[in-house]
């Protein structure tokens, strides 16, 4: 006792001199430093093996041995130790059975254990046994739809039982969602390893927070409090220990105040909370837009997550560019509002978050953007008109909020949620004939997955009009004229699958024309264009989903914008998409060829950025380009344009097929014949393999070709992080 008085009075005096980070770390309470003349841990079982050993399996659940990981069906495990785990998910959440260890003394003042997967006492757990009875009994988190497969600590203090003889028991007795278990690396130690309740409090002196973040780590629930109020509030993997990479969250709006961090449980040997720092410079700002994976004319966030492209407006010079996005990492959560602003849809410079969740679980999903150019709403300022953003608030309903200042704040109307309903992702156009607001609406009203029209005069109060079936999320909704004949518009819906139906809208109701086509395949989701567009444009932006970027802070990225138009074709009005001609401004280099057949591979091509103009003769056999070893190839037999493993439908033209070819970091966006099929393909293409080759053979011929090497469009940083930190 005499010596852990000692400790404490000694760590007291430190106090008034380290700062908080080295106190938290160094010090420890009394009961929970190693015992002393012993060993700090001693092991249970970590589950290294190929087989179970001299634990015994009873059912089918836990297979014949550890799992390696991750099981066929089941969401990414992480967490566990090593490279096995006890995971009963063994042909999924349908088998049952039991695994019971050997006899072991207890030794020690903890039994800490990882765990995770289902949360049903009783069925999904794991026991302690001391003379044929359960004395203790812990579960993994779930029990709901969604949750994660991540393992944590869980400690049993088994002080009282010290000298016993115990037995350990993994139980899955339960089938259906969350119907198995997950346990690893169990030790016995004087030290609990469960996470707990842990807080920081520091001063905001400068302009960001760097948090560090570990891929796969336990989610936390992390909380910044000012005065008593929460103003954040979010999950993140954080980092117990080395970080993958640092996150940020700027707080600047705090700056002078207190500030305290605050997380749901932590690990007592975790040193994540201590190593959050303050900087006026992002994470890598010396590196920023330079990652060894990082596209460079395509949209991609300085970190974390991004998906579907919202609010995209044209105001006063800039194309605005909001988006899905969690600032705190790389997987799908916590959805903010993103921004990012162009002046030629090439060049973007990324802006603080715009939107905030009001709360945790309040999230701010999809929506679209406006200008409120008649001042229907009565938010503008000065004679200016307001920039206006929809979105879907999900604990609300769809919200309206708005900007004096060209995007950079938004404050909410009082009126929100302006309509309530099941759905998600509001639309918002000016309907000229009727004079009113339309909302297009994704919802599911009667179990039913439509797009419901709502109409207001003043963004504020909205009625239901009507409703279409047999589309599911983010629709889009907009005139084109027909070959550019302003005589002769047609009306355009979708949704985030990308298949458009043409037809008549009369502000209430949409009236299709026939059935759905698609234009864009692969990589493609949720699409938006942009509202108020100079010159009558009708320009688009869609996610490329699934395009990942492995060992990169950011994650997912957006397409190149493409400008739309109506043409008519041999089997009737179709919509086309090419790129916008502003790709333009990004190319330096220029290499042309005529009238090249056979197979070759092409020399002079020093870029891994490429912009490719080719145009196939064809007549019985494949033809294509092989770009930095990855085929783009049409099958003049099947009609077919294909890329790893993406198929899309094509019609020679006058005997010709015209490509259109984008390359960047993680991705080809292949046009065929100006557009009248898009594919976005994402991939990492081998390093060791740049350059073009030509395969033209019997019978076709490579009638042109021209390759534009492209130059990147992110350019030099200063070293100080800005408001408006971006590429320009």
């Amino acid at each position: 006792m005499k010596a852990d008085i000692d400790f404490l009075r000694g760590a007291a005096s430190l106090l008034a001199t380290l700062p908080f980070f080295v106190l938290a770390s160094a010090v420890a309470t009394a009961e929970n430093r190693p015992h002393p003349g012993r060993s700090a841990d001693a092991l249970v079982a970590d589950f290294e093996s190929e087989t179970w050993g001299e634990w015994k399996s009873s059912g089918e659940a836990f297979g014949s041995g550890p799992a390696e990981g991750t099981l066929p069906g089941q969401m990414q495990v992480s967490g566990y130790r090593g490279k096995r785990l006890v995971n009963s998910f063994y042909k999924g959440d349908g088998t049952t059975g039991t695994l019971s260890s050997p006899a072991f003394r207890i030794e020690r003042r903890y039994l800490n254990f990882l765990i995770g997967g289902g949360g049903y006492a009783g069925e999904t757990c794991m026991n302690l046994v001391i003379d044929g009875k359960v004395v203790r009994t812990a579960t993994g988190p779930n029990t709901r739809p969604g949750g994660s497969e991540a393992l944590d600590w869980h400690s049993w203090d088994v002080s009282e039982l010290e000298g016993r003889t115990a037995s350990l028991e993994i139980v899955d007795r339960r089938t259906g969602g969350w119907g198995h278990i997950n346990v690893d690396h169990i030790v016995q130690s004087d030290r609990r390893l469960q996470a707990e309740p842990a807080a920081r409090e520091l001063v905001i002196a400068q302009r960001y927070l760097h948090l560090p973040v570990k891929n796969g780590a336990a989610k936390r629930r992390m909380k910044f409090v000012v005065d008593d109020r929460t103003v954040r509030e979010f999950d993140i993997e954080l980092a117990d220990d080395q970080p993958d990479f640092l996150v940020f969250s700027d707080v600047a709006a705090f700056s002078g105040r207190t500030l305290r961090i605050e997380v749901d449980r932590l690990p007592a040997d975790s040193m994540g909370l201590d190593s959050i720092r303050q900087s006026d410079e992002l994470p890598a700002a010396d590196t920023l837009y330079r990652e060894r994976h990082r596209p460079q004319f395509h949209f991609t966030s300085r970190r974390g997550w991004l998906n579907d492209p919202n609010g995209l407006v044209y105001h006063d010079g800039e194309w605005h560019l909001f988006y899905q996005h969690n600032p705190y990492g790389i997987e799908w959560g916590n959805m903010h509002w993103g921004h990012a602003v162009s002046r030629d849809l090439v060049h973007w410079r990324e802006l603080p978050v715009a939107l905030y969740p009001q709360r945790y679980g309040d999230w701010c999903f999809s929506g679209s953007g406006l200008i409120d150019e008649r001042n229907t709403s009565g938010l503008g300022n000065g004679g200016r008109p307001p920039l206006i953003v929809a979105y879907t608030s999900t604990g609300r309903g769809e919200a309206i909020a708005f900007s004096h200042d060209r995007g950079r704040t938004f404050a909410e109307i009082d009126e929100n949620p302006v309509v309530r309903h099941r759905g998600r992702d509001p639309k918002i156009i000016w309907h000229p004939p009727t004079e009113r607001w339309v909302m297009a609406v994704y919802d599911e009203a009667d179990d039913r997955q439509s797009i419901a029209f709502y109409a207001s005069p003043d963004l504020k109060s909205w009625q239901y009009a009507s409703r279409i079936d047999g589309f599911f999320e983010c629709p889009d909704l907009f005139e084109l004229p027909v070959d550019g004949d302003p005589q002769a518009m047609r009306w355009v819906l979708y949704a985030a699958d990308g298949k458009y139906v043409l037809g008549r809208f009369d502000g209430r109701e949409f009236h299709a024309g026939g059935e759905r086509h698609t234009l864009w395949h692969g990589n493609f989701y949720a699409a938006q264009t942009f509202s108020n567009a100079p010159g009558g444009r009708r320009i688009q932006i869609g996610w490329g989903r699934g395009i990942t970027f492995p060992g990169m802070p950011f994650n997912q990225q957006m397409t190149v914008p493409v400008e739309l138009a109506l043409r008519t074709t041999d089997a009737g009005v179709r919509m086309f998409a090419e790129p916008v001609p502003e790709i333009g401004e990004v190319r330096h280099k220029t290499h042309s060829w005529r009238n090249l057949t056979g197979r070759s591979t092409l020399d002079g091509i020093g870029s891994e950025l490429l912009d490719i103009e080719a145009r196939f003769e064809v007549d019985r056999s494949a033809c294509g380009l092989v770009i930095h070893g990855v085929p783009v190839m049409y099958d003049p037999a099947k009609r077919e344009l294909t890329c790893h493993r993406i198929t899309a439908p094509l019609e020679p033209a006058g005997g010709r097929i015209d490509l259109r070819i984008l390359v960047d970091r993680g991705s080809l966006e292949i046009f065929g014949n100006r557009g009248r099929v898009a594919l976005s393909v994402g991939l990492l293409p081998p390093e060791d393999r740049r350059g073009v080759a030509i395969v033209a053979v019997e019978g076709t011929s490579l009638e042109s070709l021209t390759i534009h090497e492209l130059r990147s469009a992110w350019t030099a940083f200063p070293a100080a992080a800005e408001s408006e930190h971006g590429n320009h």
